[in-house]
């Protein structure tokens, strides 16, 4: 059992990769992988039913870490399908309001579910049996009503709260970055009413840009050496009119390029050769 599950998770971490994360995350993506997890989740219960005489450490470790890591991607993955579905037409203000309300739903969970939050990540496990094991529930412990509804076969009800804590956690910092592309998106308007008119746009790769962006930093022609590579992007975010996201983690991934590790400069180097070597033969 222990292959398998490490199989299964091995394969859905592997599909997770397909998607940027840590980028916008479409409705259509985000109805596949709930497809995909569902089936994956459906396969581990039959799996997991069908083995006899489950030792309870064993069966304490796949409620507690095993099915609420897969099913709180599933969570995650249906919440941000609803909020992105529901998400009301209207300026970055309505925006903002609409994701700060959505933040403050999470607050409230985690308000409401202190105490066994702080148990599941203090990492304590003197609770585990009651938490962890089917059919041991404790009315004493204020259950929740989810417990009068959920399969007693696979499910104790507080894997479903650590895949809820799982997928409150991935959403704050979902919902975080949105309204941090709206501060941005805010500031960059206001910053660009002030230039002179133009239509101005950057229309290439943003990693392009990013490129350049570090070039610029690193030939240290701008301001005598001093500016540094954030003022340089917000320069170009104002004056291009583009949102160049998470600009360090870009450079990263151009860092770890095999080859060609200056792939747009050097495109640009090409084609302003080719420009003067067709001048020169006018």
């Amino acid at each position: 059992m222990k292959e398998y599950l490490e199989q299964k998770l091995k394969e859905i971490h592997l599909e997770l990769e397909t998607i940027d994360m840590d980028g916008e995350i479409s409705i259509e993506i985000a109805v596949s992988m709930i497809e995909y997890l569902e089936k994956c989740l459906t396969a581990m219960r039959e799996k997991f039913l069908s083995l006899k005489n489950v030792k309870e450490e064993d069966e304490i470790v796949f409620f507690k870490e095993i099915k609420p890591e897969i099913l709180g991607f599933i969570l995650y993955f249906n919440k941000i399908h609803t909020i992105e579905l529901k998400c009301p037409n209207g300026s970055n203000i309505t925006f903002a309001e609409y994701y700060q309300k959505e933040l403050d739903s999470l607050t409230y969970f985690f308000e409401r579910n202190l105490d066994f939050y702080q148990y599941y990540r203090s990492k304590s496990t003197h609770m585990d049996g009651h938490y962890f094991i089917r059919n041991k529930r404790s009315h004493l412990l204020c259950l929740d009503s989810v417990h009068y509804i959920i399969d007693s076969e696979f499910s104790t009800g507080y894997d479903y709260k650590v895949a809820k804590i799982l997928c409150n956690e991935m959403l704050r910092i979902y919902l975080n970055k949105k309204m941090h592309t709206l501060d941005k998106q805010t500031l960059i308007s206001k910053n660009r009413a002030s230039l002179p008119l133009s239509d101005l746009k950057w229309t290439g790769p943003k990693t392009a840009l990013i490129e350049i962006g570090y070039s610029f930093e690193s030939s240290k022609f701008m301001n005598r050496g001093t500016a540094n590579i954030k003022e340089i992007m917000i320069a170009f975010e104002i004056m291009f009119n583009i949102d160049l996201g998470d600009y360090y983690r870009e450079y990263v991934s151009i860092r770890g390029r095999k080859i060609d590790r200056t792939k747009y400069l050097n495109i640009l180097i090409e084609r302003l050769l080719k420009r003067m070597d067709e001048d020169d033969s006018l």
